[in-house]
């Protein structure tokens, strides 16, 4: 007889991925009763939980995290052929003969193999013996937990609570987003992203028919309620300091279920921490220098941006012979600085960098000084166009390196005696590479009267809203924040359009979604910027990321 999945093996974590991807970012004081052993697989006194599975062999800690297979919403995931089935508090402790509520009033149903509804001291026996609410042994991959009075009890009270709570921003026929334009963002590209948004969520809702019935189940044919989506615009002002007091003015005036995209330019730290703080998504906003905090859970990111050229840089200047001295040139107060000290950080002790800082009033003369290097250094130069285009007229003899992002990529300004002797890193696919994926995009914007004045930047958004919209159509009314983040880490790898990259994954404990570039040598060919690749795709393994 084939046991019932509830509950199903903690153990998977080693089924599917080879490392434990547990929550490690709180500690024990700092989380709810039982959350800690739920997330970290850490006891109330935080010493590790200790279990065996059923043929005695014994696991502790983080490898038997229920969140490892059941996920940190608790509504579990599909691996292959093995469904992880949800433990929320609708599905434990309501039977599957009926719609339980959840999430704010919503129906959902109940897991069909969970005949019989849990109470806790049916639960309590299945999680320390491994024996379901039906009295049925449970799958041999479901670990027994050895647990006393007072650790169960702060389980089971943290279940009973999974889920339950009215989900932020989510009305009966309307989910409400955010998008955030930080003071310092560039104008144009921030309205080009707006409109990219604003015609997203127009077409969006011209197909919503008014209030539809709850979700609900009949002959396996699932109903789902169709939402308005509402945007609302929510604008930085003033220095970053005070970002995230606005950002929470912002959100107790106008609650949202997420933020969608976004734009920053210099920081995105504060953004960062407050949807972090705050437990709201937060995907896939265009910024070149994001948050490095992957221990994190709501910040999604296309990709490290500057931080990811620092890292190819090193990856490829440390393969060169003799170990150059890299002579890296930058604006103290622009992402280039970030950028030249995630440099330093993964550079191997012995290869030297010097950095050359130019205050923001820094002159052409200035710029030309920073820029001479050495007979034997690597010169590398985290500036933008308007620097780029003011170089020497005479490029040095050395390798010289240009930041893609920070350049204009394609459209960077270089000189023509610069162009021969400059690699520049380069995070996106190659533009005929990219051309069929780009059809569609920009086709959309084309057909909307949209005008492509920040090509990146509004493909990035188009892509932003196309992965939200995807994700909340697998989830069943199921609008839990957590829920919507495992959704876009389960489904986002399996898309054909991603516009500017060539793949975009994830994973659990993953919050980049592109992991690498190419170098290129840029050029000019009938008045029009072209590249030319310098080699394979490079994924700058096995360096640290920025701390």
């Amino acid at each position: 007889m084939r046991a019932p999945f509830l509950l199903l093996a903690l153990a998977m974590a080693w089924v599917l991925c080879p490392v434990a991807v547990a929550d490690v970012s709180n500690p024990p004081g700092d989380a709810l009763p039982g959350q800690s052993l739920f997330r970290r697989g850490v006891l109330l006194s935080g010493e590790p939980v200790q279990a065996h599975r059923e043929n005695r062999s014994s696991v502790s800690g983080v490898e038997v995290a229920c969140v490892n297979c059941h996920r940190r919403s608790g509504l579990g995931t599909v691996e292959g052929r093995i469904v992880v089935p949800p433990v929320d508090a609708s599905t434990l402790f309501h039977p599957a003969t009926r719609n339980p509520p959840h999430g704010g009033g919503e129906a959902r149903e109940a897991d069909p193999r969970n005949q019989t509804a849990y109470d806790d001291a049916l639960l309590a026996r299945a999680i320390r013996t491994g024996v379901g609410s039906d009295g049925r042994t449970l799958s041999a991959l479901m670990p027994r937990y050895e647990l006393d009075h007072e650790n169960m009890a702060a389980l089971l009270a943290y279940l009973h609570g999974l889920g339950v709570a009215p989900v932020p921003g989510v009305e009966a026929e309307t989910l409400h987003f955010a998008t955030i334009i930080t003071s310092d963002a560039d104008p144009v590209a921030a309205r080009a992203m707006l409109e990219v948004l604003e015609q997203f969520f127009a077409t969006r809702n011209a197909s919503y028919r008014g209030d539809s019935p709850p979700l609900q189940s009949a002959r396996r044919i699932h109903f789902r309620v169709l939402r308005q989506w509402r945007l609302h615009v929510w604008r930085l002002t003033g220095p970053s300091s005070t970002w995230e007091r606005q950002l929470e003015a912002h959100l107790e005036a106008e609650p949202v279920y997420a933020v969608i995209s976004g734009i920053g330019r210099t920081t995105w730290d504060p953004v960062h921490r407050f949807c972090e703080h705050q437990s709201i998504p937060c995907l896939l906003p265009n910024v070149d220098l994001p948050t490095v905090a992957e221990k994190d859970f709501y910040p999604i990111y296309f990709s490290q941006g500057v931080l990811l050229e620092a890292r190819m840089l090193v990856y490829r200047i440390g393969a060169a012979a003799g170990r150059p001295r890299i002579v890296q040139v930058y604006r103290t107060h622009d992402i280039g600085a970030a950028a030249a000290a995630a440099l330093r950080e993964a550079a191997p002790p012995d290869m030297a960098v010097e950095d050359r800082a130019l205050p923001e009033t820094a002159g052409i003369e200035q710029l030309a000084a920073a820029a001479r290097v050495a007979a034997g250094d690597t010169l590398v130069l985290w500036l933008r166009p308007d620097d780029l285009a003011s170089l020497p007229g005479r490029a040095p003899d050395q390798a010289v390196y240009l930041s893609g992002l920070m350049g204009g990529l394609d459209e960077a300004p270089l000189p023509a005696a610069w162009r021969n002797e400059s690699d520049l890193t380069y995070p996106v696919e190659l533009p005929d590479k990219r051309r069929a994926r780009m059809n569609y995009p920009l086709g959309w914007f084309a057909i909307h009267k949209i005008p492509v004045v920040a090509e990146r930047i509004q493909t990035d958004t188009y892509i932003a809203c196309t992965v939200l919209a995807e994700a909340l159509g697998t989830m069943r009314d199921d609008f839990v924040r957590d829920y919507l983040v495992e959704r876009i880490e389960s489904m986002v790898s399996t898309r054909l359009l991603n516009g500017y990259y060539p793949r975009l994954s994830l994973a659990p404990g993953q919050r980049f979604a592109s992991k690498g570039g190419y170098f290129v040598h840029a050029f000019e060919k009938d008045g029009k910027s072209m590249v030319v690749a310098d080699g394979p795709w490079t994924v700058p393994w096995g360096l640290p990321s920025p701390r």
